[in-house]
């Protein structure tokens, strides 16, 4: 190359700031970043909302085709039983006035039992000759579905708000919260083939465990949905307690604690439960804790506590960690494969903190489908 051709004052003044077209090249972008930004992030934004949107949406429909065809395949059904599952996707529930807190929790748990109870004969008028089992299942993929429909149109509304203010503020807290949302839902979507097929999910863990327990012992139904074994283990006596299984149920061991301290000296309570493990943890690592382990709204685990308070009695806890997917899907080997590791420990909780002529409550919490007791 030559480099004596070269016309240095022309080459550095192409590049020297009073040249007008590079004044140009530099001030536009930021006059159409100061005037037009927003609308530029928004309309960034907007692209990556509506491609989760259209997912959620195909999402939602999947999980009512999949209910609509479990239903005409597998039961004898009324003949007009999808537009009674399109009104029911679309009902809601209203939680009590919390401004006085005095009473809220059997106000809502007085709300979230007549849901259940209404959904329950909701379907029974869809299919009259249902069994317990196929009901529970159909009750699940029903909420599922309706779960569903229900993010996918949270997510629609506060989009097409912030779009139709054209305020970009407004769809940033959707742009945070978006992944997690998606993980749930995608999570939800992913549950119905497992919850079709009667099988176990991550959330069995601690039935299966208390289910192991209970072998060659005799059952009785305690409370709605839920059954007790009671047995010895070095002369102390265990009131195993787990949802009634196979079905797709928690079942309400609250209810069936507060009547056996009710009959019964307890001088402990242990929990086994899944429980959600944070980033970099490993799945279905075993820890141990205290307290209550057990999910939901709320209001069963203000009635364990509750319970244990009124009697002086110490709640330990096991609990087996994993992702929200593995926590409704079906149950993967690994954290199957550590049923048996966890009883050891349950046994070993109890040799530690109990004494010989002590009794015990063991509770198996979580979602006892395809999980016999």
């Amino acid at each position: 190359m030559n480099f004596t051709n070269i016309d240095f004052d022309q080459l550095f003044a192409m590049n020297d700031d009073s040249n007008p077209l590079m004044m140009i090249v530099w001030i536009l972008p930021i006059i159409l970043f100061v005037f037009y930004g927003q609308q530029i992030q928004l309309f960034v934004t907007s692209r990556e909302i509506k491609k989760a949107i259209k997912k959620l949406d195909s999402f939602r429909d999947e999980s009512r085709k999949e209910l609509v065809i479990y239903i005409e395949q597998n039961l004898k059904h009324e003949n007009n039983f999808t537009k009674k599952i399109d009104r029911f996707l679309d009902y809601f529930t209203i939680m009590p006035v919390d401004m006085d807190p005095n009473g809220i929790v059997d106000k809502v748990q007085h709300t979230v039992r007549a849901r259940e109870d209404y959904t329950r004969e909701h379907i029974k008028t869809l299919s009259p000759q249902i069994n317990d089992i196929e009901l529970a299942k159909v009750q699940t993929l029903l909420e599922i579905a309706s779960s569903l429909q229900m993010i996918y149109k949270i997510v629609n509304h506060m989009f097409l708000t912030a779009k139709k203010q054209n305020n970009y503020p407004l769809i940033l807290p959707l742009q945070m919260i978006l992944p997690f949302i998606m993980e749930q839902a995608d999570a939800m979507r992913e549950a119905i083939p497992a919850f079709k097929n009667n099988q176990p999910v991550g959330d069995g863990i601690g039935p299966m465990v208390v289910g192991k327990m209970m072998l060659d012992h005799k059952k009785e139904i305690i409370s709605f949905q839920t059954a007790l074994a009671k047995t010895d283990f070095e002369g102390r006596i265990l009131y195993l307690l787990k949802a009634e299984g196979p079905g797709s149920t928690v079942g309400r061991p609250a209810d069936a604690l507060g009547k056996i301290t009710s009959e019964n000296k307890i001088d402990a309570i242990i929990m086994i439960d899944a429980a959600l493990k944070m980033e970099g943890e490993d799945s279905a690592s075993i820890a141990q804790g205290f307290g209550a382990a057990i999910g939901g709204i709320g209001t069963e685990r203000f009635q364990i506590e509750d319970v244990a308070t009124k009697n002086k009695i110490p709640i330990f806890s096991i609990v087996v960690k994993q992702s929200v997917k593995e926590a409704i899907t079906l149950m993967t080997k690994e954290i199957a494969d550590k049923a048996d590791e966890t009883r050891l420990q349950v046994y070993e909780m109890i040799k530690e903190n109990t004494a010989q002529g002590q009794s015990i409550v063991v509770i198996g919490v979580g979602n006892t489908v395809g999980v016999p007791q």
